[in-house]
């Protein structure tokens, strides 16, 4: 992505939504923050409850739907930050704009934030917004990250500065779509893929308290289907674009195991809801000597 980071170990988007937090998350220890999912225009959300606590599986259902205040509120909550480390910013559609016209809002976003990002993450893969996967496909996401190529490459020369694209997909998918996807990144010259979002299957915790309730898993039942799309990118990807992987690390070996599997960085969210800060350091440990 050509840039250097202090440590492997990331927050993932999703727990500061406006980046109203970015100086307290940063003295845990993160090597990098990705603030976000954040849309051009302010959106409540889905209708609550929409965040459950799985808590005898160690597991988070999160129905959110990009609850955020617009892309210029963080802005503002950015350039207010003293933070100066690698910091993320994770960019979506509004929930009213047609699947269509989703290009649109992904652009508007890109340049609203381009200018103090470290790098901008493309999320076509939340459960909670309808019909956002369907971005996935190749036909859909060859168009979509044509535009934003594009637009990168006159963002750059405007700025005089790169900021890497990285697109975030999700969990449930079958090899040959992965395959599909690693070979469009490749094609665009995308600069960073993240694996994973959060999953729709309930394998594992159907016996548990709000297994039925609408969104998506993450945690510990996560952790080997995220660890899987990650080992089939790599053999697609073959080292030549990085991979990010999040989902179900929930303690040190579950960092390494994600190393291991193929990944450069890795990022924590329910983690960090469930061990604690303390998981921050542990997981820099364990993958300090790869």
């Amino acid at each position: 992505m050509g840039l250097e980071f202090p440590n492997p170990v990331g927050l993932a988007a999703g727990l500061d939504k406006n980046g109203e937090h970015i100086d307290a998350l940063a003295a845990l220890g993160f090597g990098f923050i990705e603030i976000g999912t954040v849309t051009p225009r302010p959106q409540p959300g889905n209708p609550r409850p929409r965040m459950f606590r799985v808590t005898k599986a160690n597991a988070i259902i999160n129905g959110m739907g990009f609850n955020n205040n617009g892309v210029d509120q963080l802005v503002e909550n950015v350039k207010r930050a003293k933070y100066k480390g690698i910091l993320g910013i994770n960019i979506g559609k509004n929930s009213d704009t047609p699947i269509e016209r989703a290009a649109d809002d992904y652009l508007i976003c890109l340049r609203e934030v381009y200018a103090l990002a470290s790098y901008i993450t493309v999320n076509i893969s939340s459960p909670n917004t309808p019909r956002l996967r369907q971005l996935q496909s190749p036909q859909e996401l060859d168009k979509l990250l044509g535009a934003l190529k594009t637009a990168q490459r006159e963002l750059a020369q405007t700025h005089q500065k790169y900021v890497p694209i990285a697109v975030k997909i999700a969990p449930d998918l079958e090899a040959d779509e992965i395959s599909e996807i690693a070979q469009a990144l490749l094609r665009h010259k995308i600069d960073a893929v993240i694996a994973t979002n959060t999953t729709l299957d309930r394998e594992g915790i159907t016996d548990h308290r709000y297994y039925q309730e609408s969104g998506g898993l993450s945690g510990l039942p996560l952790k080997d289907k995220s660890t899987n799309v990650v080992r089939e990118l790599n053999k697609s990807l073959l080292g030549c674009i990085p991979i990010i992987a999040v989902g179900g690390i929930m303690n040190a070996n579950d960092a390494k195991e994600k190393i291991e599997a193929g990944a450069s960085l890795i990022q924590i969210y329910t983690g960090l809801i469930y061990a604690g800060p303390s998981l921050v350091k542990e997981a820099v440990d364990s993958t300090s000597d790869r």
